[in-house]
């Protein structure tokens, strides 16, 4: 029997598809890891078969390791990469499902990258070029089926603007990988593959501007001088006028001057302000908020929402829209979250109100409507769900609430001709704070009944050497909203892009510090290709890919531009390439050095570092103090990156490291693989294999030692191949 093939992203949508659609007891599962549902609506079959995000990626057409390269071709993503074999049974899946359809509907998450995914199912395996399209905002059973049943044409420029978006980071990432790469290989016979992008580059050049502004800074010493006043029983803090003093005797004098028994109130200035509410999440400020209160990574906070976004809780968390359209039904959420434990009391204050109308924000998307919780409510969620699920709900509500009024109070003081400020806050009107809870609570000094002329004790006037501190550094959230300001990347792409740097080894840090690795590579194309790290470049093509959909633009004609523009720069950087390749093994051997170093030995205090076994391939911990006796050496996780932190295990005294895998949580364990909290690790008959390895590596490690500048390597060929490198 024929059927209608329906497309979804991933498998969770599939079910969530399959049982709003189905008839009565007519839903039937086939399959385990990859599936599909079937069942009948009327006298109509239906199969529901999912993706698992692209099936299909970008690869080179041609033979060769060379650049630039513009010939590229969509192969099945498994083809293209080992680490999406993962994806090759759900390319089986859906070309078995295929068979006798004869009609599809594209059911993926409705944006440029969803649109790339269901068009290229439909072209690569099911054989067709159109289709039906159901375009939903949430995974409602009623915005599902209300979307079945009034389908929609596949949006063809969102396909092109999606396809030319994934044709520009090829194009850029793949050749400028490849240049960087190869001017290392050429230039020091050393194969490290260093990647840069369209987006990445530029971002990474930003971030290392702000890096050397805070390595730049110097403190400035000052002195801040103060009072200890006691108003009726209590006891507060008033500031001097100047809020620095660059003299430390003038800071004393006035010290001295201001130690008197009482001041007396000069002034009183009374200023009553309003906060208006906040406007609805776009993809951006949420995941900026869930990084600031949770300390979640973008990613992670992503990965969370879409979560929640396939389980019906939420609208679709990739958008660029602040505004909230009425017919999303504000009661009827409102209603809905009223049953739920912990907001009853704030729904049903605002479902008394005699107009439901959201503060908008200026932002817009015509795909999706600004991020908000949906009637149907969870009855059990996990703890991170949990906490971005109540934030979301928070901020919706605190969308519909009234003006917060605030009260701040200055109050001058003087105390022997010395003027001081006492400061007072309060709030006046919660107003859209109560709605939005834990998550605006604002500083409250509250002052008693204090009037012009009234004598103030003094406790003591006290001083305070300080100094003056560097800019702030970036958090992960306040990076996104840079991004976002200077149009880099897109709401899809930017908590990505920023994991990448992050999985490169070019930045570190919840507060985010760039890496010497990145410096180097950020300052070495800013001096030699600087195009590269143009944020104007990359906006000028972010633009002409939003022009596509506005049909002022061609996809040819944007690609022919970028290769251009790829072709000059890589003309430019041929030149160059020789000396760029220098400067580059010089950064990544300096910055490998500097970041084998893990601490100290625990039994010879020598000094503990990472190698790697050119024979094995393993990883271990080596002490310089081997040639001397020290036969310490351990065993080390054989994949993530290694970071330092400074810390020695309270048991066995080793240094604590701090492993990064791409796509997990970071996790910590000191180096020493005999260390009682590792007696479940490994089994005793291998536990001494292990050793005998390490002690073996290291060994030959030390016997190839660099004279100039002590760094070892496992076999001959090594330090051959950096001996070379030194001497150039």
């Amino acid at each position: 029997m024929s059927h209608v093939l329906i497309i979804t992203e991933k498998p969770s949508a599939s079910r969530a598809v399959s049982e709003a659609l189905a008839d009565s007891g007519t839903l039937k599962k086939f399959g385990d890891r990859a599936f599909w549902y079937e069942f009948m609506k009327g006298n109509e079959k239906y199969v529901v078969a999912p993706a698992v995000g692209h099936l299909f990626a970008l690869k080179q057409a041609s033979k060769g390791w060379t650049y630039p390269v513009f010939d590229v071709k969509w192969i099945p993503s498994f083809e293209a990469s080992k680490t999406a074999e993962f994806s090759r049974i759900y390319y089986e899946n859906l070309t078995n499902a295929t068979k006798d359809a004869k009609d599809v509907i594209i059911a993926t998450d409705y944006d440029d990258e969803g649109e790339v995914i269901g068009y290229n199912i439909l072209k690569f395996i099911c054989g067709m070029k159109n289709a039906q399209r159901m375009k939903f905002s949430t995974m409602t059973h009623e915005e599902l089926i209300d979307s079945f049943e009034h389908p929609i044409k596949l949006d063809k420029k969102l396909i092109e603007a999606g396809i030319t978006r994934h044709m520009l980071d090829w194009y850029f990432g793949i050749n400028f990988t490849r240049a960087l790469t190869l001017s290392i290989k050429n230039a020091s016979q050393r194969f490290k593959i260093l990647s840069t992008g369209r987006v990445q580059g530029p971002v990474l050049h930003m971030l290392a501007k702000h890096e050397k502004k805070i390595r730049a800074f110097k403190s400035k010493p000052f002195w801040e001088l103060k009072l200890k006043l006691k108003i009726g029983q209590q006891e507060f803090e008033a500031d001097y006028e100047k809020d620095k003093l660059w003299n430390k005797k003038e800071a004393e004098s006035l010290r001295k001057k201001a130690d008197v028994k009482s001041g007396i109130v000069k002034d009183i200035t009374i200023k009553i302000y309003n906060q208006q509410p906040p406007v609805p999440y776009n993809t951006t400020a949420l995941l900026a908020d869930i990084s600031r209160y949770f300390g979640y990574t973008p990613q992670q906070g992503l990965n969370i929402a879409e979560n929640l976004y396939q389980s019906g809780y939420i609208s679709y968390p990739r958008t660029a829209s602040q505004q909230l359209p009425a017919n999303i039904g504000y009661k009827r959420i409102l209603q809905a979250l009223s049953k739920l434990p912990g907001y009853q009391k704030d729904a049903n204050f605002l479902l008394a109100q005699n107009e439901l109308k959201p503060v908008q924000g200026k932002r817009t998307d015509p795909a999706h409507p600004a991020v908000y919780p949906t009637f149907q409510t969870p009855k059990r969620l996990g703890d991170q769900q949990q906490r971005v699920y109540d934030l979301i709900v928070r901020r919706f509500m605190a969308t519909f609430g009234s003006v917060a009024k605030r009260e701040s109070l200055k109050i001058k003081i003087d105390a022997n001709g010395v003027i001081f400020f006492l400061f007072g806050k309060r709030t006046i009107e919660s107003g859209w704070t109560q709605l939005f809870g834990k998550y605006s609570q604002r500083e409250e000094i509250l002052l008693p009944k204090i009037e012009k002329g009234d004598e103030i004790k003094i406790k003591k006037s006290e001083i305070f050497d300080k100094e003056t501190q560097p800019p702030a550094r970036y958090s992960q959230g306040s990076v996104l909203k840079d991004m976002e300001e200077k149009g880099l990347g897109t709401k899809a792409t930017r908590s990505q892009i920023l994991q990448t740097l992050y999985n490169r080894g070019y930045l570190v840090g919840k507060s985010i510090e760039v890496t010497d690795l990145g410096m180097n590579i950020s300052d070495i194309l800013e001096k030699n290709v600087s195009e590269i790290v143009s944020e104007r470049l990359t906006r000028q093509f972010e633009e002409n890919t939003d022009m596509i959909l506005k049909n002022k633009k061609k996809s040819e004609e944007v690609l022919e531009d970028a290769k251009k523009v790829i072709e000059k720069i890589s003309e430019e950087f041929k030149k160059k390439e020789n000396k760029i390749g220098q400067e580059l093994t010089k950064a990544l051997i300096d910055t490998q050095e500097k970041q084998s170093v893990i601490g100290t030995c625990p039994k010879c205090n020598g000094t503990l570092k990472v190698h790697k076994s050119w024979r094995t391939g393993k990883r271990f911990v080596g002490c310089s103090g081997y040639k001397d006796g020290c036969r310490f050496g351990s065993p080390l996780p054989p994949m993530g990156r290694i970071e330092a932190i400074g810390k020695t295990c309270d048991k066995c005294k080793t240094p604590i490291i701090q492993i990064h895998i791409p796509g997990k949580r970071p996790f910590r364990s000191c180096v020493d693989i005999e260390c009682p909290t590792k007696k479940d690790w490994v089994d005793k008959k291998k536990l001494k294999k292990i050793q005998k390895e390490s002690r073996e590596s290291s060994k030959r490690a030390q016997e190839n030692k660099c004279p100039d500048c002590g760094k070892m390597f496992n076999n001959s060929r090594g330090l051959a191949i950096h001996k070379r490198v030194h001497k150039k």
